[in-house]
């Protein structure tokens, strides 16, 4: 049998505290991204329900903060008249607030892992990302 390792006490410093995300500029990033959203995301990806209603289909886009993180969310409605819900969310992109209008991009990966792209955009470079790159698809 392998010997086991003693405890030990080890030293784990206090993680940091995200900064606070400012209120007018978070109405302009919700202002700004709704705008996207409503211009180009939505009649890019929003199509009338399918015939044949076998798969699940997209029927909204919208965003939303949560803490110093803002999201692109898609809303999917199920097909399948036994499913446990009508509906479902799915968040697609996602901003980080780093600090002085500064943000991480991000996108969810298939196993509900974030992966960041870009590191430390403005607010229109992350906005043109999100419309132009293929990884920010809902």
């Amino acid at each position: 049998m392998a010997k086991k390792t003693p405890k030990m006490w080890v030293y784990r410093p206090p993680k940091p505290t995200p900064p606070k995300v400012p209120a007018n500029l978070k109405a302009d990033i919700q202002q700004r991204a709704d705008q996207l959203v409503e211009t180009t995301l939505k009649p890019l990806h929003l199509k009338p329900p399918p015939k044949d209603c076998r798969f699940n289909y997209l029927v909204d886009l919208y965003t939303k903060w949560y803490r110093h993180y803002f999201y692109f969310c898609a809303k999917y409605c199920v097909a399948n008249p036994n499913a446990l819900s009508p509906d479902f969310e799915i968040k697609f992109a996602r901003l980080e607030y780093l600090d002085e209008q500064r943000f991480n991009l991000a996108f969810l990966r298939h196993t509900g892992e974030w992966i960041t792209v870009h590191s430390n955009l403005s607010l229109d470079e992350c906005l043109t990302a999100i419309q132009d790159e293929p990884y920010f698809s809902p």
